[in-house]
């Protein structure tokens, strides 16, 4: 008896347990697009400024999303001495890196990101004045310069952008998202008046080449296909 135990001990150490398939869980790909509800809310009550937006961001990695915007606005700005009308369009191209860890079938977003933008435009001088010490009361004279009084067709810009932003779920397949970019441009046609005012990048100081903007944008996907993605499991440290 003792000999016959000792075998059916060994025949069951040499018994190897299956393995445990690891869990796993479906990941959805595809694109979203929306708009940034923002421009018609200011265009509705700024009268100085009219502006669109459409975004736009295509999943192609577990953490990656090719991203872009496609723009026009319209813009009449007051400085010191000049009061004018920027018109035109824009374009952004870029990456966003989704540094969110989502729980299971969450798709949530906090993103940093970067884009290359381009716009075309034109500046139209409405009025301008002079400032003279000549006078008595040292005030300004209105300009009436036809030269200086005329629309500048042609402008263009390119610049680089920081994208700090997030996105939220909010039903299936819709989505709330808001982002700050951080502008630098890398070169402009301002020949004879200077942009104040870039359509995509706003406003522009006369003495700097750096801007700032924001979208608050509303996006729907629409699922293309689907990845599986293994569920991480915490190794537990055997003492």
């Amino acid at each position: 008896m003792p000999k016959r135990e000792n075998s059916l001990q060994k025949e069951k150490k040499e018994e190897k347990l299956p393995e445990l398939a690891p869990q796993t869980y479906t990941q959805r790909y595809g694109l979203r697009i929306g708009a940034d509800i923002s421009k018609p809310i200011r265009s509705f009550f700024d009268k100085d400024y009219w502006g669109i937006e459409l975004v736009g961001d295509y999943r192609w990695n577990y953490r990656y999303y090719l991203a872009g915007e496609i723009g026009k606005e319209k813009k009449t700005s007051q400085t010191d001495y000049f009061n004018f009308t920027t018109d035109g369009q824009y374009i952004r191209l870029g990456i966003d890196y989704n540094s969110y860890d989502n729980w299971y079938g969450m798709e949530n977003m906090i993103y940093v990101g970067g884009r290359y933008g381009f716009a075309q435009f034109s500046q139209e001088v409405n009025s301008y004045t002079i400032h003279t010490l000549r006078n008595y009361w040292n005030e300004n004279i209105t300009g009436t310069n036809p030269n200086i009084l005329t629309t500048y067709n042609g402008r263009t810009a390119h610049w680089l952008e920081l994208v700090i932003g997030m996105k939220v779920e909010l039903f299936k397949n819709l989505y709330a998202g808001a982002s700050v970019r951080f502008s630098k441009i890398l070169f402009q046609k301002d020949n004879d008046f200077p942009n104040f005012w870039i359509p995509g990048v706003n406003r522009v100081w006369e003495s700097s080449t750096y801007g700032i903007n924001y979208n608050y944008t509303i996006t729907y996907m629409i699922p293309l296909y689907k990845k599986i993605k293994p569920i991480e499991q915490k190794s537990e440290n055997k003492k």
